[in-house]
């Protein structure tokens, strides 16, 4: 009787994956992604790896149930991706309430403190993080007396060998560039690219985080994604989708 196929578990990548080796022959093959998962992102903008959602809904529901432990490895996973959250929406620039990076640790102070009160069945959990961190970045700028939020695009933390003053003058520019084409956008338009593109959840998981619908999600970042390529687009040129974008 041949050995029982050994499962291991990988984290490379957006989501972890399951994949089984085979100890006979010691080739492992992994399961195609979920196509829902495979969004379009830049190619400079990363997503920062997730656990298997099996071991997440565990390590969820005893972090709900009050284990320290369970809540340790939880922020320890949400962090990240609040992270690229908050710096997508507030850039690195310092506010009245500090950096981005320490608008996120408030927010996974108060995920924290929310966990009682979360219901497995209800919300998406990456959703309810999000909403989470949507309500302290507004917070921060209504703090610095902005009535409306100008996110930048993050650009990831990269090797030493690449933190040379020509590249992060490049770094800067291009930062700089994206910022303003962001800027062109309506807040919920900004919002929406930032959770879908940036952030990466799903068309449901972003309705959620917003308070909308997937389908106007969807409509949403089409629209967007039509101003911003007009706006890149040499003159002239013809557009497959020529309706108004506005909302």
């Amino acid at each position: 009787m041949s050995a029982p196929a050994a499962v291991a578990v990988s984290t490379v990548g957006p989501v972890g994956r399951v994949a089984v080796t085979d100890p006979a022959t010691g080739v492992s093959v992994a399961p195609l992604p979920d196509p829902a998962l495979l969004d379009p992102a830049p190619a400079d903008t990363a997503a920062a790896p997730e656990p298997e959602p099996s071991i997440m809904e565990g390590l969820l529901r005893a972090a709900v149930e009050g284990e320290p432990r369970a809540r340790e490895r939880l922020l320890a996973e949400i962090h990240p991706l609040v992270l690229r959250y908050c710096r997508a929406r507030l850039g690195r620039q310092e506010t009245l309430m500090g950096s981005a990076d320490d608008v996120a640790q408030e927010v996974c102070l108060a995920v924290v403190n929310a966990l009682p009160g979360y219901t497995l069945r209800g919300l998406s959990f990456r959703a309810f993080v999000y909403g989470i961190a949507a309500h302290k970045v507004t917070d921060a700028f209504r703090a610095i007396g902005r009535n409306r939020s100008e996110p930048v695009a993050d650009i990831p933390d990269t090797p030493l060998a690449h933190d040379g003053p020509e590249y992060q003058l490049l770094q800067a520019e291009l930062t700089e560039r994206l910022g303003a084409l962001l800027h062109l956008l309506t807040p919920r338009q900004r919002e929406v690219l930032v959770l879908r593109i940036a952030v990466g959840l799903s068309a449901e998981e972003t309705a959620q985080a917003v308070g909308s619908t997937p389908g106007a999600v969807r409509v949403t970042q089409h629209r967007a994604l039509n101003r911003l390529r007009r706006k890149i687009v040499p003159a002239g040129a013809v557009l497959a989708d020529d309706q108004d974008d506005d909302e």
